[in-house]
């Protein structure tokens, strides 16, 4: 299968996982663009894929820049959404609502604005691919809400699969994944966390990017896949919690 002359936005494309799938993307004959709220990291991001692909700043907490993204992107045919802010266990109750209902901003709200604002000018032969993850299914302390905003997303991809049709909507749900996002954990801490990791999947792996990335792609090329949710995650929801 390929992606020749066809056009992908992948949001949240400046860094780990969404920056794969835009690459893996551009391979398979994609026009590409990447949009996310950093320029820095934009710009470097850009410089890695084939020319021709392009880059534009968005803020997913703002629907007219996500509308302005569409507007400047035209015509497309898929849209893989990837994009995520760093989160730390918190119990609910130590919380207000303000910052609870802010805890879903971009990876549930960011989605419903870009799928609204893409929808008009997507190929009716085209998809959309969402990201949620593990925590989902088997949720941990301090991460209720983040839970429900997983479970939230997976209900709207199936919803959205049969509002659409033919346009297709999926989701990959992604397990313990090496990004940049765990950047910040020192680096002694971080592959003692990943070895850990690693230790509850079946696979004695955590995940790489590249590996999300290839199957956002079997989302974009396969065409009789909607209403599904792609778990990506070394067995670890077959393993003893």
């Amino acid at each position: 299968m390929t992606l020749t002359g066809q056009k992908v936005v992948v949001i949240g494309g400046s860094s780990g996982m969404g920056l794969a799938t835009a690459r893996a993307a551009a391979l398979a004959g994609a026009s590409v663009t990447i949009a996310s709220s950093d320029k820095g990291r934009l710009d470097a991001a850009l410089a890695t894929l084939p020319e021709g692909a392009d880059a534009v700043v968005v803020d997913t907490t703002d629907e007219d820049t996500i509308a302005a993204l569409f507007e400047h992107v035209g015509e497309l045919d898929h849209l893989a959404y990837t994009a995520g802010d760093s989160v730390a266990p918190r119990p609910l109750v130590d919380q207000s609502l303000d910052e609870a209902r802010r805890k879903l901003d971009v990876r549930f709200w960011g989605a419903v604005a870009a799928v609204k604002h893409a929808v008009p000018r997507m190929s009716p032969h085209g998809s959309i691919s969402l990201t949620t993850g593990t925590v989902g299914v088997r949720p941990v302390p301090g991460f209720a809400l983040g839970a429900a905003g997983v479970g939230a997303t997976e209900g709207l991809a199936r919803g959205l699969a049969v509002e659409l049709a033919p346009i297709r909507v999926n989701v990959v749900r992604a397990g313990a994944v090496r990004t940049p996002m765990w950047e910040a954990v020192p680096e002694a801490q971080r592959q003692a966390l990943f070895a850990s990791m690693a230790q509850r999947t079946l696979t004695g792996a955590i995940g790489e990017a590249e590996q999300i990335a290839a199957t956002h792609l079997y989302l974009m090329e396969n065409g009789f896949v909607t209403g599904t949710v792609i778990t990506v995650d070394g067995g670890l929801l077959l393993t003893a919690s």
